[in-house]
């Protein structure tokens, strides 16, 4: 991929947005509009969000000059369009406007130049037919707000060529989003052909009198971890784009009640009134009323979509949760949420609200059914959309990359929609992660990080861990700290370096996750540190047993006593992180580091950690027979003669880890 300048249509919410993202990504970008008062509101709105950066001690304000530089703001179709690698369009979601638009840009386009739409439903091949290169016609479907957002869907039109959305996808990661490709041109794409239809019906619910909205909203908020409801999000969403979605496909209800807001100007947030009242902010939805309505009954629909969207060869089931997840902020995915529930328990709700309501939407998948028939129900049956077998762990919350070549593995804890927080989930998964990677021989050293650029990881996942009534009880709490005590126990057992790349947010547990590392490489802009005081907790992961090792007593108290977050520079200084790194230059830092660790005598590099981290809790003459012993087996490897040899041919040794 060689990308060099980019083009956006349209300065709007969207379009400012993603021109930010681009050059932030150091791309060169053009944002073009029809009026000057457009351009100079979309200016206004990139200025705001980078000063808004710079106050967070996000990024400098040189950064952010630098960025600005780079976006260029023009009425004139050609000068945006001319010699750029890609076109992004983001003008108003009109069929007929968009046509148009890509008439007038191929005019001056290169013909190497790729055409991209961030439509949210039309369709990217009839766009693309429109045009003189349909196969290198794609959708690339940001989500509002772009900068903060990190999912793109990336749309294969019917002409789009393979090569395209490699593109896309390569595009995508290279600006620090997450692509999930939409093999196939489907209304809605992924997540608003579930999203829409969940947020109508449950309207419909309420229209129909089967519960109040606020019944609703608090069972999916306080029982589920949404968050927010779906009646407050169709407000947050704004309801006349509901409405126009009710018109335009077919996948959603049709619903009198949303009529009537829409023809009544009562929009939501946006007009301070939909179904709640926002004049005084955000609506108080009561806790006690969770529970009072059947949330299965929006659920159910939801995974029957996914089943469908499986069958169509549109997205599989982990592709479909990782995009529900990043662009609704759902706590789990559909796929997931109808393993759990159990798969019979989904079709049977699907199957009881198609007789109910005969929306086309809730005619049961037959891919549901025949997983059912298959006695493919979930998790209870050891198999449904995912795979739960004896002895297999199937990793929802993390994903484990490999490098095969320079014998590196990253563990990335995969939860942005909530920080990175931990989960027990997603503890066991860590573990098990790193049970099977020191087993592996190719692999000897491990990276963890989290996924996105906002969060290593915010810490534990109270939001989900509070919906158990009883959590705070001394005997689950005293659970809960044990197990994660356990889990980053093996880290600081782990026969091989571990290196935390900091790359956000690393508070609670997520701080004291990274102080269970080897080593810290923290981005300029993170925030590191244990704020649990501040909810009348205290760490409860090891934190008040590392960090005074780490930085001493007196600042391990400042810490922990004031719930302090400090940024990377104070972090360095005060030797918490081994290096505070410059955000372009972080993941280049990283990876020197593993390559060098990973370069070193494997059997040696074990003893060395063994040593230091055994030996640190015991008093120094027991400390050193450890050492002793340590270098005893450092002695009888053959990689010491390795060693010995290279020193004197003047050579780079190469290690065996024998």
């Amino acid at each position: 991929m060689n990308v060099k300048k980019v083009c956006v249509l349209g300065a709007g919410a969207m379009g400012s947005g993603i021109a930010q993202v681009c050059a932030t990504a150091g791309y060169e970008v053009w944002v073009r509009d029809i009026k000057q008062e457009f351009l100079d509101r979309g200016k206004a709105a990139i200025e705001k969000n980078l000063q808004r950066a710079v106050s967070k001690g996000k990024m400098t304000e040189e950064k952010a000059k630098e960025i600005l530089s780079r976006i260029h703001f023009t009425l004139d179709m050609e000068e945006a369009v001319k010699d750029a690698d890609l076109v992004i369009e983001a003008v108003p979601e009109i069929m007929d406007l968009k046509k148009q638009v890509f008439a007038e840009v191929q005019k001056y386009a290169k013909p190497e130049c790729i055409f991209a739409s961030n439509t949210s439903g039309l369709s990217i091949t009839e766009l693309g037919n429109s045009t003189d290169r349909p196969e290198k016609f794609l959708g690339l479907h940001f989500f509002n707000p772009p900068p903060v957002m990190a999912l793109v869907e990336v749309i294969k039109g019917e002409k789009t060529s393979d090569e395209t959305i490699k593109f896309g996808v390569e595009f995508v990661k290279s600006i620090g989003k997450v692509p999930v490709v939409v093999k196939k041109d489907v209304a809605g794409f992924i997540v608003n052909r579930i999203l829409v239809p969940y947020l109508v019906l449950a309207i419909d619910d309420v229209e129909k009198g089967v519960a109040t909205k606020e019944e609703i909203d608090a069972t999916m908020m306080y029982k589920y971890g949404f968050p927010m409801g779906p009646i407050e999000l169709s407000d947050f969403v704004g309801l006349d784009i509901l409405y126009h979605a009710s018109q335009q496909w077919d996948i959603v209800p049709q619903s009198k009640l949303l009529e009537e807001k829409f023809k009544a100007n009562e929009l939501g947030m946006k007009t301070g009134k939909g179904f709640y009242d926002w004049s005084a902010g955000r609506p108080k939805i009561p806790q006690e009323l969770a529970g009072k309505y059947d949330a299965i009954r929006l659920i159910a629909p939801m995974v029957n979509i996914a089943a469908d969207l499986i069958a169509m060869d549109v997205a599989d089931a982990k592709d479909i949760d990782t995009a529900m997840k990043l662009g609704t902020n759902m706590p789990k995915g559909p796929c997931e949420l109808g393993d759990e529930i159990g798969l019979d328990v989904i079709l049977a709700k699907v199957e009881e609200l198609y007789k109910e309501k005969g929306f086309e939407i809730l005619k049961p998948s037959e891919y549901l059914k025949k997983m059912v028939s298959e006695g493919k129900l979930g998790e209870k049956s050891g198999e449904g959309f995912y795979s739960y077998g004896k002895g297999e762990m199937t990793f929802k919350n993390i994903e484990i990359e490999k490098d095969a070549e320079n014998k590196i593995a990253k563990i990335i804890i995969n939860r942005p929609q909530r920080l990175n927080a931990l989960s027990l989930d997603t503890l066991d998964e860590i573990f098990e992660a790193l049970r099977m990677l020191e087993k592996d021989d190719d692999v000897r050293v491990v990276v963890i990080t989290g996924a996105g650029d906002k969060a290593f990881s915010a810490g534990f996942d109270l939001q989900t861990a509070m919906q158990a009534p009883d959590f705070l009880a001394p005997a689950n709490s005293m659970m809960v700290s044990a197990k994660g005590q356990w889990v980053f126990t093996q880290i600081e057992r782990f026969p091989k370096p571990v290196i935390a790349a900091i790359n956000g947010y690393a508070f609670g547990g997520g701080c004291e996750l990274a102080l269970a590392c080897d080593f810290r490489i923290m981005k300029r802009g993170a925030k590191i540190g244990l704020t649990e005081v501040s909810l009348a907790l205290i760490p409860g992961w090891g934190g008040t047993q590392r960090l005074p090792k780490i930085v001493g007593m007196t600042k391990a108290k400042e810490m922990i006593m004031l719930a302090k977050r400090i940024d990377a520079d104070e972090a360095e200084r005060i030797g918490l992180v081994n290096k505070a790194v410059d955000p372009e230059k972080f993941e280049e830092e990283v990876m020197a580091l593993a390559k060098e660790l990973a370069a070193g005598p494997p059997v040696s590099l074990r003893a060395a950690k063994y040593a230091i981290n055994f030996g640190a809790e015991l008093p120094a003459e027991i400390g050193q027979y450890i050492e002793a012993g340590m270098f005893a087996v450092a002695t009888s490897t053959q990689d010491v003669m390795e060693g010995v040899s290279a020193f004197f041919q003047r050579r780079k040794p190469e290690f065996k880890g024998k």
